[in-house]
């Protein structure tokens, strides 16, 4: 057996025992023995935890005229149906209550024990309950909670043991930065402690899990606190990082400056240290995965698992055939019963809106190309697709200089009569062909003077422009919708060439 360290074990004697003096109060209430009009035993101890929370409960509401009749009346309206008492036993039972949490000497309590860690005979003097004003008209004494009794509300107040890991992870850091290694690694030998029980807690769980989810509530429920445990262990796992880095500094400085050599015992518990602290980290790190493993897989079974069984346990003949077909049920309760088990009610209705929505034109092409109308001046000069769209629009202006030379064409039908006449309709299936009468018709009149001012190359039209000489061309609208083909269709069209000395006249 290892020679144990007394003076660690030891160590905080006096303030462990002044801890568990809080306590002596609750005690001796427990032995006064007190009991109603039917002889009914009173819980002495309970009542004097309650009035800490009273008054706690004033404090917090900065209530700071509480006295002995405010205590009375808060423990008859707690306990007028536990206990049969007077209201006159109830300031009796309240002014009792306060005389042992604060005694009527004026004095604090006091506490005697004997310390090992000194080996001598010690007393501690504390104080519950405090003086906090005093009416001079109506000679009430009011009390308040003392620092002391503050400190014996949080005693009995319920904090989970797998925070005590982060309390210790800060007591830690602060022995290190004093430089205190031996306290430190004790510190750390108790972080090994609620890492096992953490795991014990997480073995625990798993099993209540599996065993416990019969509805999506308590599915909900163990969700919500998984997510919280792997929560806090995150926060702690990048504690014990920061820690781990801390420790190894403290390290190379130590080395650096020497102390290795000059105090070994010194060096020496830093360096178990390091070893310690990665141990507890590592343990801590399969916590960690143990926590997400509990969400991702036995939580998600179990969810599944309560799904299949409400499967299994649905019975079509006895749960759905047997009420509609043996129970004349009214029209209003036939629909809750088959209503799960229909579907969704679908409606196709045509909205106005539809009216206002955009109407896309868009041509079938190998590759993928812009679906809304090509602008004048877009594209570079060396794109193929522009150089090819110019091509085009030239080819229609020819075709249609030709037939104003040939034949009488005014209107844009005429033309496309011209061009199936000769053998040319495939022009008019194409979306270009479209595409350059609206752009002419919004730059009309196209005057060629107006053009040729304009930079070089940068409409697509330019092409196109330059074969109409000094001639001018309008076009506006006229009556009437042509479609020659299913898919374009476009209004008609006015088309009247006049040349410089016309204009001028």
């Amino acid at each position: 057996m290892d020679q144990l360290d007394l003076q660690d074990i030891t160590s905080g004697y006096r303030e462990r025992m002044r801890r568990l003096a809080l306590f002596d109060p609750l005690f001796d209430l427990d032995r006064k023995r007190e009991i109603d009009q039917s002889n009914a035993p009173i819980d002495m101890k309970g009542l004097g935890l309650l009035t800490l929370l009273f008054f706690f409960e004033q404090k917090l509401m900065r209530h700071y005229k509480t006295g002995v009749k405010e205590l009375a009346a808060f423990l008859q309206q707690l306990t007028n149906g536990q206990y049969k008492l007077e209201p006159i036993d109830y300031e009796r039972l309240a002014r009792a209550i306060i005389q042992t949490f604060r005694p009527t000497t004026g004095r604090k309590r006091s506490y005697s024990f004997f310390n090992w860690e000194t080996s001598l005979d010690e007393h501690i003097d504390y104080s519950i309950l405090k003086a906090n004003n005093f009416d001079m008209k109506t000679n009430t004494q009011y009390y308040t909670l003392d620092e002391d009794g503050l400190e014996l509300v949080f005693a009995t107040k319920e904090f989970y043991s797998e925070f005590q890991l982060s309390i210790n992870q800060l007591m830690l850091r602060k022995q290190l930065d004093k430089g205190e290694f031996k306290g430190a690694l004790r510190q750390i030998n108790e972080m090994h402690i609620d890492v096992e029980n953490l795991q014990e807690r997480m073995i625990k769980l798993k099993h209540e899990i599996q065993r416990s989810i019969v509805s999506e509530e308590t599915f909900e429920r163990y969700k919500q606190l998984l997510e919280d445990i792997y929560g806090r262990l995150t926060r702690e796992d990048e504690e014990f990082k920061e820690l781990r880095l801390f420790v190894k500094e403290t390290r190379e400085r130590l080395f650096s400056k020497d102390v290795h050599k000059k105090e070994v015992k010194t060096y020496q518990l830093v360096v178990q240290i390091t070893s310690e602290l990665e141990s507890v980290h590592y343990e801590h790190s399969r916590l960690l995965e143990q926590t997400l493993a509990l969400k991702n897989t036995t939580l998600v079974t179990a969810q599944e698992s309560l799904y299949y069984t409400g499967i299994q346990a649905f019975n079509f003949d006895q749960d759905l055939v047997s009420p509609v077909v043996s129970n004349p049920l009214p029209l209003e309760s036939m629909v809750g019963v088959l209503h799960p088990f229909l579907k969704v009610e679908e409606n196709r209705v045509w909205s106005p809106l539809t009216l206002f929505a955009e109407q896309n034109i868009t041509e079938e092409h190998e590759t993928n190309r812009q679906q809304d109308f090509v602008e004048v001046d877009q594209g570079e000069k060396d794109n193929p697709y522009r150089k090819s769209v110019m091509q085009q629009y030239k080819i229609i202006m020819q075709f249609y200089l030709d037939a104003v030379e040939t034949n009488e064409v005014h209107t844009l039908s005429s033309f496309m009569d011209y061009l199936e006449e000769i053998g040319q309709s495939m022009l008019y299936k194409n979306r270009s062909f479209y595409d350059f009468w609206m752009i002419m018709h919004q730059r009309s009149p196209i005057i060629q003077g107006e053009i040729e001012g304009e930079e070089e190359g940068k409409t697509l039209l330019s092409e196109a422009f330059r074969l109409l000489g000094d001639r001018t061309l309008l076009i506006t609208e006229d009556n009437g919708i042509i479609n020659r083909i299913k898919r374009y269709s476009i209004q008609e069209m006015k088309i009247r060439l006049e040349d410089e000395d016309d204009a001028l006249s």
